[in-house]
């Protein structure tokens, strides 16, 4: 498949037609897999994924990230198949009614027929790792790139890291992830961060990264903030979720991604408006625009 035309970058509205967002932007999750902790397979069929996905969208989500490969600790990797064959319904149809939508996958392949089924985001759990085909595919289809960084699948692949430690050797993952996108052929401006929290780390390297989130901005790209959902009740659930999008946002994050859009909308909407009348010593949020032209115009990220 040929990679589709690259829009042209400028003052962009945002996705749903109304200007940038002065805040945290909410990436809502629709997890098409039978074991998610936040869906508990409600999602897993595409007719539900969609209605979930309209959902978030109506909530207020910004951008809609769609999954078919579980990222529970030691799921099985799904066939490539399977995955395009989960996702692939939802994608189209959200991208269809107006949703800003991005993939969640470790595989080229399946990032690229997400692209062609109208996806303007990929967010890759490996950073690349996973897949070498994913990063000259990335370069040549010209849209955001989220590089999350990554130890491996479960908790067994976590280095022996202390605490203490724990954030510089985030950041050096993530530099050695920027360095090899960008000699690949990605623009560093098309790139977005993402610690992992809660992706293969011990409860004491998650709360060490949470703490100091703020550092991340020394890397020079937007930071996304996107946990993994805790086990156990719904509602304990949403509130560990709320907490983690207001300490992202207080610490500047350019993005959140929650599996409850409405109470992370809330929360950063919360920050906002406390930080719109600080002193001028918080947080700097790093600018970002979102393009939006004809339904596949990619993130532009300045």
């Amino acid at each position: 498949m040929s990679a589709p035309a690259t829009v042209a970058a400028g003052p962009v509205p945002h996705p749903h037609g109304g200007p940038v967002p002065g805040r945290c932007l909410v990436v809502g999750v629709v997890s098409v897999t039978p074991d998610s902790f936040s869906d508990v397979g409600k999602s897993f069929h595409p007719e539900q994924a969609v209605e979930r996905g309209m959902e978030l969208m109506r909530l207020g989500a910004d951008i809609i990230d769609v999954g078919g490969q579980s990222t529970r600790p030691g799921a099985a990797p799904v066939p490539l198949a399977e995955e395009r064959r989960r996702m692939l319904p939802v994608v189209t149809a959200l991208a269809g009614a107006g949703a800003f939508v991005s993939i969640a996958t470790v595989r080229a392949r399946a990032a690229e027929a997400a692209i062609e089924a109208g996806a303007g985001m990929v967010t890759d759990m490996s950073g690349g790792l996973a897949d070498p085909a994913m990063l000259p595919l990335l370069a040549g289809y010209k849209v955001p790139y989220v590089v999350m960084h990554w130890w491996g699948h479960n908790i067994a692949a976590v280095p022996r890291v202390a605490d203490r430690t724990v954030v510089a050797e985030v950041m050096a993952g993530l530099t050695r992830r920027i360095a090899a996108a960008t000699a690949a052929g990605i623009a560093l401006e098309r790139l977005i961060v993402d610690p992992g929290l809660g992706f293969a780390r011990t409860d004491e390297h998650n709360w060490q990264l949470l703490a100091d989130l703020g550092a991340f901005h020394q890397l020079g790209r937007p930071v996304l903030v996107g946990p993994a959902r805790p086990e156990g009740p719904a509602g304990k659930r949403d509130g560990v979720s709320a907490a983690v999008a207001v300490l992202a946002a207080a610490a500047g994050a350019w993005g959140v991604r929650a599996h409850d859009a409405g109470t992370a909308l809330d929360a950063v909407r919360v920050v906002a408006a406390v930080r719109d009348r600080s002193v001028p010593s918080a947080p700097a949020v790093v600018p970002v625009a979102i393009g939006w032209v004809a339904g596949k115009s990619p993130v532009h990220i300045e």
